[in-house]
């Protein structure tokens, strides 16, 4: 079975994208469409594949879902406290989810 790794997009197309804190905004008198074209191609030179949009209301917002294979081994979980606290603090910097997912099932409330 094929391992992907994710990463999401938030889009506003009246000219703000958002990727994982990364913030891309739209220059002055360029089209609408020009500009998630030059986000998708951005995303797309690092192997990106775009998996799926997601429309958000106000309806000009979405989320996008990009896909690439998986490049390295899963993480594995920190052995103390204060490395799942240094580890935290590497995720938040580096745009990375800032804690483990579990194949736990969970419980819908």
């Amino acid at each position: 079975m094929a391992a992907w790794e994710y990463r999401v997009a938030y889009v506003d197309f009246r000219g703000r994208v958002s990727i994982e804190g990364q913030e891309i905004m739209m220059e002055q008198g360029e089209r609408r469409s020009a500009f998630v074209r030059t986000v998708l191609d951005h995303i797309g030179k690092d192997g990106w594949e775009l998996a799926g949009v997601h429309p958000l209301w106000p309806a000009e917002t979405s989320y996008m879902i990009f896909k690439r294979p998986a490049t390295g081994a899963p993480a594995e979980e920190p052995a103390t406290a204060q490395e799942g606290a240094a580890s935290d603090k590497e995720s938040k910097e580096s745009g990375e989810p800032t804690r483990a997912i579990t194949e736990e099932p969970t419980e819908m409330v």
